[in-house]
């Protein structure tokens, strides 16, 4: 006898949404029984949609991986404008040179020319957000 799996199972073996694997099963896409008030799709029926063997499930750990992200806004009142575009140059190339791995870091930078601030966003891992503040803090003191 060949191995049934429900509408749930096969939905995350393909990673497909329940309802569309309903809608395969109403639309005679994907063949399956009716078990009381359930389908049940045969593992051969699957292999038939997929065109291959039955995709193995996902394990509970592939499918939940940690991610970590931090979002700083770094506020910077009596900067000029020169020391503004210097700060905003350095950390914009200290992101983009070599970096162990990890997540990109995204950077965005707006100066107030009236009120002689400088707002500089960061968003990245927990990490290398530090190293970026520790850059702006070495970089506005030695001025």
């Amino acid at each position: 006898m060949s191995e049934l799996y429900s509408v749930e199972q096969v939905a995350e073996r393909l990673g497909l949404h329940v309802k569309t694997v309903r809608n395969y099963v109403r639309d005679g896409r994907l063949r399956a029984v009716r078990i009381g008030k359930q389908y049940r799709i045969a593992a051969e029926d699957l292999a038939a949609l997929t065109g291959g063997p039955v995709p193995a499930a996902p394990r509970e750990d592939a499918r939940r991986t940690r991610h970590v992200e931090v979002s700083t806004v770094v506020a910077v009142d009596a900067v000029s404008r020169h020391d503004a575009d210097r700060v905003t140059t350095l950390v914009t190339a200290a992101i983009s040179g070599p970096r162990d791995g990890g997540e990109p870091i995204r950077v965005q930078a707006a100066y107030d020319e009236e009120r002689a601030r400088l707002r500089v966003m960061l968003l990245g891992g927990p990490q290398d957000t530090a190293e970026l503040l520790r850059l702006i803090d070495a970089i506005l003191q030695a001025r």
